[in-house]
């Protein structure tokens, strides 16, 4: 059969949906040159679906006939371009590396939004099947905001209409897997919080709205913009030493009570600004989907009085009820699946890990899920060896039965560790614990 009638019955499920000015004929994947990272004689192509997400897709040489699917991190509030999905095929090279054929999509628009990114993720995986023919496996990863996207993925594509599972196995790595109804709760947190202390976001003379609209509606506002309004407050830009002591006092103050590490508290902020501005004003009809009505903040100099004077606010039902159907995960899952999640991220906290665990225990289905931790103090990329040990401990739970253990996957790692040269940090012993607001 012709590779554009395969692409066409890919696309079928979506073209009934759109308006019949979109529906348009995809373009075939066009051949591309692969990034310096990729192993020699690795092939790669480029395209863009229906909906209008461009992706990329790599095939090693010497492919094991296992494809993986990847669901990138975000939500990224720019709009996407041809070659976004480059930068996670670079930073995950090793699944190419260690034999697996890549694809990877950037989404059909910027900003919030999973079940439209899992809907485009499932879009690319038969697309990449009807390009490199029908592969041996077919695994899902999601990295951050994407391991949200490739949980819900795995929950709303499973199976195919006949019955037979679509993925055979599910990798989430440093994963929000709390979804939306709770994912977001420590930015908003973080707003109010920030706000009671520095008073500059917004500013007494400017327009005043409730911090969790991120922004009025319209309304920009730049990285160094924040930057500047967090280093007045803060002084987070300066040596200890240079900052005043009012500074020192709000610093200490603000990460004490929200746990945000101060290398990302400019970062998260921005995230609790314009993504927040996207979620309330594009996803949310104006509606506010974030609560922190009831919440004690715990660890200042005077938790009486900033309990007592920080902004309060109460989500609306319908927003609410919008942001689960949305995000909220179910852990109905069929496919094994393994997570890996640094003890420290600084980005998504660890405890999202035990949030997952009770939802897929809740939902009968814990003997199909596996994590792992690592001794590290980073979110976008761990060592290397480790996604090398969780890819190798997939394949063998799918082929030969195998379940592995964080035991058995450590010692996979360490055998990787010889090959890339970079440690192994895993924690086999590590269990977090889910932190109460």
């Amino acid at each position: 059969m012709h590779f554009r009638t395969i692409l066409m019955s890919a696309a079928a499920m979506v073209v009934t949906a759109l308006p019949a000015s979109a529906q348009q004929k995809p373009a075939d994947p066009a051949p591309k040159d692969c990034p310096s990272s990729m192993p020699a004689g690795t092939e790669c192509f480029a395209g863009e679906d229906l909906h209008g997400a461009y992706y990329w897709i790599a095939k090693p040489k010497d492919w094991n006939g296992t494809l993986v699917v990847h669901a990138h991190g975000g939500p990224r509030t720019a709009k996407p371009t041809p070659d976004d999905p480059v930068e996670d095929l670079e930073r995950f090279a090793v699944t190419v590396q260690e034999g697996y054929a890549w694809a990877g999509s950037n989404y059909r628009r910027e900003g919030y939004g999973v079940r439209m990114a899992a809907s485009d993720t499932d879009t690319l995986r038969q697309i990449a099947i009807a390009l490199l023919g029908e592969p041996k496996h077919v695994l899902l990863h999601g990295q951050s905001w994407g391991g949200n996207v490739a949980a819900k993925t795995a929950e709303l594509y499973a199976l195919d209409w006949r019955g037979r599972k679509n993925y055979d196995g599910v990798v989430l790595t440093s994963g929000l897997l709390a979804g939306g109804g709770h994912g977001y709760d420590f930015r908003a947190d973080l707003r109010a919080v920030y706000q009671y202390y520095c008073k500059n976001h917004p500013r007494a003379d400017e327009v005043q709205y409730p911090v969790w609209q991120g922004l009025p509606k319209g309304a920009k506002m730049s990285r160094d913009e924040l930057q500047q309004r967090v280093d007045e407050c803060t002084g987070i830009s300066l040596a200890k030493d240079k900052r005043s002591p009012e500074q020192a006092k709000n610093l200490a103050n603000i990460l004490a009570v929200t746990k945000v590490p101060e290398k990302t508290l400019v970062a998260h902020l921005a995230w609790a600004t314009g993504l927040f501005s996207d979620i309330v004003w594009r996803r949310m009809d104006g509606k506010n989907p974030f609560d922190n009505s009831n919440v004690q903040y715990k660890g200042s100099d005077d938790d009486a009085a900033l309990n007592k004077g920080v902004e309060r606010f109460k989500a609306d039902p319908q927003a609410a009820r919008l942001m689960a159907y949305d995000a909220d995960l179910t852990g109905q899952i069929v496919a094994p699946t393994i997570t890996l999640h640094a003890k420290n991220d600084p980005t998504v906290f660890v405890d999202h890990e035990a949030i997952y665990r009770q939802t897929v225990d809740k939902a009968g289905n814990g003997e199909l899920l596996v994590q792992n931790f690592s001794d590290e103090a980073e979110h976008s990329k761990l060592s290397t060896p480790q996604y090398a040990a969780l890819f190798s401990a997939m394949l063998s739970w799918i082929d030969k039965g195998e379940k592995p253990t964080p035991q058995t996957v450590a010692a996979l790692c360490e055998k990787k560790a010889e090959i890339y040269k970079e440690p192994c940090k895993l924690l086999p012993d590590f269990m977090p614990q889910i932190q109460e607001r």
